[in-house]
């Protein structure tokens, strides 16, 4: 007799199955509309949303993928490391890059949730979408957001940041892959750091390390709003 497996294992398995799919096609096909987190999300989504099912039941099986998010970004320090010395060269830059994209970030998302008339935990939750998901998610529980919620907005956001960065590189002269690292890793973390390694080596490393950057000082200054 099988064993019976619960329910929580089938989203996981959904998620996962649908990840791989997706990373073969954009593999053959590699467009923005083909990325495998938005085909990821999208297919994830149609399917709560058919079978009427909870989306706490979702967070539920997917919660040890979360996890492993913790590692994934940790990992970017790899090359970063790698490129210590390009980092030591560039500090200032990378400095007033990140709290002026940081600032930006957040008072857009603040004007945004003003116009849309959020209520208070929605705001909250919708400030730090600019970070990769798992200090975001941190940024979120310190403020009185919902680190749920705020992943959605995350991923919203990278994946948006990616496809528009794309069409940036095509109509604005950014020839620095020092400057193109930058723009996808403050405008659209995780998904940005993935599309500027296409690029080259270089913009990954810059993009990693603006991304994390940006996540740590969003988390510090989330810790010191919620103190205040």
């Amino acid at each position: 007799m099988l064993p019976i497996v619960p329910e929580a294992v089938y989203w996981a398995a959904l998620t996962l199955g649908l990840y791989g799919g997706a990373r073969w096609v954009h593999r053959r096909y590699p467009r923005w509309w083909a990325s495998p987190l938005l085909v990821t999300w999208l297919g994830c989504a149609g399917v709560i949303l058919a079978l009427h099912a909870k989306y706490e039941d979702y967070l539920a099986g997917t919660r040890g993928l979360v996890l492993l998010l913790g590692p994934a970004t940790v990992a970017f320090a790899v090359p970063i490391h790698r490129h210590r010395e390009m980092v030591r060269r560039h500090w200032r830059v990378l400095g007033m890059g990140v709290v002026a994209g940081s600032l930006l970030a957040v008072g857009s998302s603040w004007l945004l949730a003003g116009w849309f008339g959020f209520s208070p935990d929605v705001r909250a939750s919708l400030l730090p979408r600019s970070v990769t998901t798992p200090l975001a998610m941190a940024a979120a529980s310190r403020i009185g957001g919902t680190p749920e919620l705020t992943a959605g907005f995350t991923a919203v956001t990278g994946l948006f940041g990616a496809a528009v960065g794309e069409l940036l590189l095509v109509r604005l002269p950014f020839r620095s892959s020092f400057a193109r690292g930058a723009l996808f890793g403050m405008g659209a973390h995780g998904a940005g750091v993935a599309k500027a390694r296409e690029l080259g080596a270089e913009e990954g490393v810059v993009a990693s390390l603006v991304m994390i950057l940006a996540g740590l000082l969003n988390v510090m200054g989330a810790a010191v709003y919620a103190a205040w």
